[in-house]
Parts: structure tokens; sequence; C-alpha cells
């Protein structure tokens, strides 16, 4: 894993097993945020991109295969490797079917452990490339119809997913408001409709607010581009 893709959530309850593993995976190169409970990895998972999350299926609050339900659900494409005491081929199964994506018994081997991350971050790297449309940091998921930017989920309408799509897949391009109208709402071009502009204006509120820098920029007279610095 390479770059964003060396980020790991760690969500497990036992306080001396999640120091070990954090230590360890930092130790290894990792970036590793913490959750202690179901609640906080969920707060997590909202609010970041992982390569993967490592889960414990017996957490204080809310059972780990229900985290990963709710995570799946609200469209986080993550791999999960469960890691839990409950070795019973059942047990197993059960996660597995739950929407993890691989499972590790207590106790165990970090080595093992480094390898089967290594093996779901390859995993999750090839599906970002495939899925994943990017723009300095902003991030456009096509799977889970969602955009982030830095990390933080940017909350869109289907309309203003559909928008910032077509920006995206055009970066760098001038579009003009007569090629939005077609592409996006399909219809023929009206001088009369400002649509485009109050969509453009929600949209750019959105993404482009208390950030660092600008992504789209408005050409006077033709219409719009969306670009990264540099």
């Amino acid at each position: 894993m390479t770059g964003a893709h060396r980020r790991i959530l760690v969500v497990e309850d036992d306080a001396e097993t999640a120091d070990q593993l954090v230590d360890q995976l930092t130790t290894s190169g990792y970036d590793v945020d913490l959750a202690a409970n179901g609640r906080e990895a969920l707060d997590h998972g909202a609010a970041r991109d992982y390569a993967v999350i490592t889960i414990d299926r017996m957490l204080p609050d809310i059972d780990g295969i229900a985290v990963m339900r709710q995570m799946r659900d609200d469209g986080i494409r993550v791999p999960f490797l469960i890691i839990s005491a409950l070795g019973e081929v059942d047990d197993r199964v059960r996660g597995l079917r739950a929407g993890g994506d691989d499972y590790l018994v207590k106790p165990f081997s970090f080595v093992e452990l480094l390898a089967r991350l290594e093996a779901l971050g390859r995993r999750s790297e090839t599906v970002a490339k495939e899925t994943i449309l990017r723009v300095g940091d902003l991030a456009i998921d096509l799977i889970g119809r969602n955009a982030s930017r830095g990390g933080r989920r940017i909350p869109l309408l289907p309309k203003e997913f559909q928008l910032l799509e077509y920006l995206v897949r055009n970066e760098g391009r001038v579009v003009s408001r007569a090629m939005l109208l077609q592409h996006v709402w399909d219809l023929h071009f009206d001088p009369s409709t400002n649509i485009i502009d109050v969509y453009v204006g929600r949209v750019r509120r959105k993404v482009d607010d208390q950030q660092a820098y600008p992504l789209i920029h408005t050409i006077r007279g033709i219409g719009y581009c969306l670009r990264a610095p540099g």
C-alpha cells in the first residue's frame, strides 16, 4: 500500500490489544486511527477513507457485525479484516457473510496480520483506481455515489453528485452551461434558465468553502472548469 492507502482503522475495545496493534502497525509504516467501540468506528468510517478496517466481533456497545453492516449500508466499501476470539467455523462464516473480507482468529501472529493487511490493501487500491475519481484532495466514489475532500464526506444530492462527476470527468477542460444542461439534465439549451448557475453555486459551496484552494472555477461568459492548482 502506498500514500493515502496506508491508513488503517483499528476497532478494538481491549486497551492492551489496541495499544499493541497501533504501536506495531505504526512501526510498520501505517497511519493508524483507533476506535474503542462501534459508535466511534461509525464516526471514523464516515469521516475518512481507509485502506482496511480491522474490527473485533465483540464490542461493548454495537456488535462488530452490526457495525460492518451499517457501514456497508452507508456506502463504505473499504475491506474489513475481522479479528476475533470467536474462531468456530460458524462464527467465521457469519462474519464473512455479513460483509467481512477476511477473518483472523485470536491469538494470532503479527506477521500473518501484516500479510493479510497487505493483501486486502492491494485489493482496496485496485478497486479504488477503478471506481474512485480524484482531483487534488477531492475524491468521488462512483460505486457509493458519494464524494469527500481531504477525507471529509461532502453531502450531495443526486443531481449535485451528477454535476460534480461531470466536472471531474472533464478535469481541466472548460465546460459550457449548454454541455452541463445536456449531459446532466438531458435537456437542450434554454437561455432563460438559471438552473446551472444555481446548482453550480450549491456544489461550489459544498466543495470549496473553507478549503485551502478552490477547485471549481467560473470561466466568464463560457461556463466552468474544475482543476486543482499546479
